[in-house]
């Protein structure tokens, strides 16, 4: 049977859990990268079957319905810190005081242009000021300090693809996956900027990433505890969380990941400031500015 880059297929050695597509082949093996999943895998050609059009629209309905529920819950969750914002910006006073806000700015780099669009997608329908970067994983260390000069960034997702392979090793030896080594390395160079987790927040990792040594690598968040797959998604929703609450407050490991798909056991991090800053009266020439 013939296959081809692009095509979405799933594997009979894993009894057709997830969709992937095709990133290229060689030979008799394929390289496969996850639909709505960040992991990557090579597959020997007789393991891959077709997805056909009537199941690929189940699948995908499927995964929008996951997406949905999630973007749903982060909404309730936004108009609730919202209100938090307006009742002390108003000190408790409902007397039509006006205000604004400097949004954080959000730096995202991924291995994958596809992963990549979704998630602009969603910055987008959150209204987050978001840098979208494709740069393949073991570019990313070099590429990080210019990306950094050039945006100045308050939140730095890093990620892209990565797999575990007991093959190669224990799940602490970092050369058993695929880009873990890349993620860290991209994560130290960042921190040789800047130092401090409260003034730049950073996310790492993919599916089952060692967790540990991006944590140790200087990342406020990163996956994967327990080496299990992550939704593209969700290092979005963390992003948000910090992006949404105050600088005032800090955002809790189990706030930033209640609303992820993946939740505690795919993604993990340290307690962590947050980043917006409110301030007032609003004014017409803040109108007239942000017009101009």
């Amino acid at each position: 049977m013939d296959f081809s880059t692009g095509e979405f297929v799933t594997r009979k050695s894993h009894k057709h859990d997830l969709l992937f597509r095709i990133a290229s082949v060689t030979k008799d093996t394929a390289t496969l990268h996850g639909e709505d999943i960040r992991l990557a895998a090579d597959a020997p050609l007789y393991d891959l079957t077709h997805v056909e059009d009537r199941d690929l629209a189940k699948r995908k309905r499927k995964g929008k319905e996951q997406e949905e529920s999630s973007y749903r819950l982060f909404r309730q969750d936004y108009q609730l810190m919202r209100e938090k914002r307006e009742y002390q910006a108003s000190n408790g006073y409902h007397n039509n005081i006006s205000y604004f806000q400097l949004p954080a700015k959000v730096l995202h780099i991924d291995g994958d242009p596809s992963y990549l669009r979704k998630c602009i997608e969603l910055y987008n329908r959150l209204g987050l000021q978001v840098h979208g970067i494709h740069v393949s994983e073991k570019e990313m260390p070099f590429e990080i300090a210019g990306l950094m000069e050039r945006i100045q960034p308050d939140i730095i997702v890093i990620t892209g693809h990565d797999a575990f392979s007991r093959n190669k090793g224990g799940k602490a030896d970092l050369r058993a996956y695929r880009h873990s080594k890349y993620f860290a390395e991209t994560v130290r160079a960042a921190r040789q900027i800047n130092t401090s987790l409260d003034q730049l927040i950073i996310f790492a990792g993919a599916c089952q990433s060692h967790f540990e040594s991006l944590i140790r690598a200087g990342a406020n968040f990163a996956s994967s505890p327990s080496r299990i797959n992550i939704h593209a998604l969700d290092p979005v929703y963390i992003a948000a969380k910090i992006a949404y609450t105050p600088f005032m407050d800090k955002v809790g490991v189990w706030d930033a990941l209640r609303n992820t798909l993946t939740g505690e056991r795919g993604l993990g991090g340290v307690e962590t400031r947050g980043l917006l800053r409110t301030g007032m009266p609003y004014t017409i020439d803040n109108e007239t500015e942000e017009n101009s």
